[in-house]
């Protein structure tokens, strides 16, 4: 008997992807979370996507930051959602230039919850907060039912001023920039993943998490007008944040290996599970495109400040294939870096 072949009936073994329902990769802020922005956010009239936004107020200018924050485990080395929340959003207003001023709260609570857990973690934003000076002046609290959350997720929005002469901007990259780091890449995601999954290397790792305010002020006193962007790469790793900017600003980004600082745990973490240190995330370090002219005073301030104590310079901003990232590996060969496709390390932040 001759069996006809069924178009309709056949499966692709590389089956497309989900295209009507949101997937946990839509939050990695790898590709995926890119191309879930894309079509989101031209129903808000949104424009360029950055970390924070400008509002026309006259001068001085206002900056203003949203996040949520739904990291599991809440606890972990180096911190706990509390802080990070307070650190993430301290952050996205420095990445534009600008020092805090307030802070506001929200909780989603799911029914259970212990109320000392609840009592801890905001303890945790208090001292953060303080820590930063900034002050929480108003939030809100919503309880869900028994199994309609996770424990508890975290909103905070941000205000901020920013800073006389900041005109830093994710399109504002040039050719000939330096691009450089404050410091190690891959500690938050790594003590993340390993605390979640009791794989044993937070006991020699703890978490980045910390403001970089302070940092990015350094920074732009000591660059004047030559610190042209600035960005936190967070989820979706180094990796992500540069291809971002490489597309924001109509440039090409070519990295040095031997000059990217990965903590000999970090390495030795990815190798066994299989992960590019370039995609982990992040949540302490930033990295900057700044005139190769200003880059050695702008170098010479991020080491004088502990956030930006072993600062370097990765690579240069060039002309060429426009919005790709490219690194010189080791033994002398390039590789493209692409931004993280799909879901590496879920609830990181």
């Amino acid at each position: 008997m001759t069996t006809r072949f069924d178009p309709i009936a056949a499966t692709c073994p590389a089956p497309l992807a989900e295209t009507d329902r949101v997937l946990l990769g839509h939050g990695s802020g790898g590709q995926l979370m890119a191309e879930l922005l894309a079509d989101l956010t031209p129903r808000l009239g949104a424009g360029t996507l950055e970390d924070a936004a400008i509002v026309a107020t006259g001068a001085p200018e206002i900056v203003v930051s949203t996040d949520g924050f739904v990291v599991t485990p809440r606890f972990f080395p180096g911190g706990d959602i509390g802080s990070l929340a307070v650190h993430g959003t301290v952050n996205d207003l420095a990445m534009m230039g600008a020092v805090p001023v307030a802070l506001s709260l929200a909780y989603i609570v799911e029914e259970g919850l212990p109320l000392d857990e609840l009592r801890r973690v905001t303890t945790s934003v208090a001292e953060a907060a303080r820590a930063c000076d900034v002050r929480v002046v108003t939030g809100d609290t919503k309880v869900v039912g028994k199994g309609a959350a996770d424990g508890l997720f975290v909103t905070t929005t941000g205000i901020g001023v920013r800073l006389p002469g900041a005109h830093v901007a994710a399109a504002n990259g040039r050719p000939g920039d330096a691009v450089l780091l404050s410091g190690p890449i891959g500690l938050h995601g790594i003590t993340i993943l390993s605390t979640r999954e009791g794989l044993g290397f937070e006991s020699t790792l703890a978490s980045d998490s910390r403001p970089l305010h302070r940092l990015t002020a350094a920074m732009l006193t000591a660059g004047a007008c030559g610190v042209h962007t600035l960005r936190d790469p967070t989820r979706g790793g180094l990796a992500s944040a540069l291809n971002e900017l490489a597309a924001a600003s109509g440039v090409s980004v070519e990295l040095d290996e031997p000059a990217i600082p990965v903590p000999a745990q970090v390495a030795a973490a990815c190798d066994l599970l299989g992960l590019d240190p370039m995609h982990v995330a992040n949540e302490g370090c930033l990295v900057a495109f700044v005139d190769p002219v200003r880059a050695e005073a702008v170098l010479a301030a991020m080491r004088a400040r502990p956030e930006g104590a072993v600062a370097t310079r990765i690579g240069t901003v060039t002309a060429g294939h426009l919005g790709r990232v490219t690194m010189r590996t080791l033994v002398g060969s390039h590789r493209v870096i692409n931004m993280l496709v799909g879901e590496q390390l879920p609830r990181i932040c």
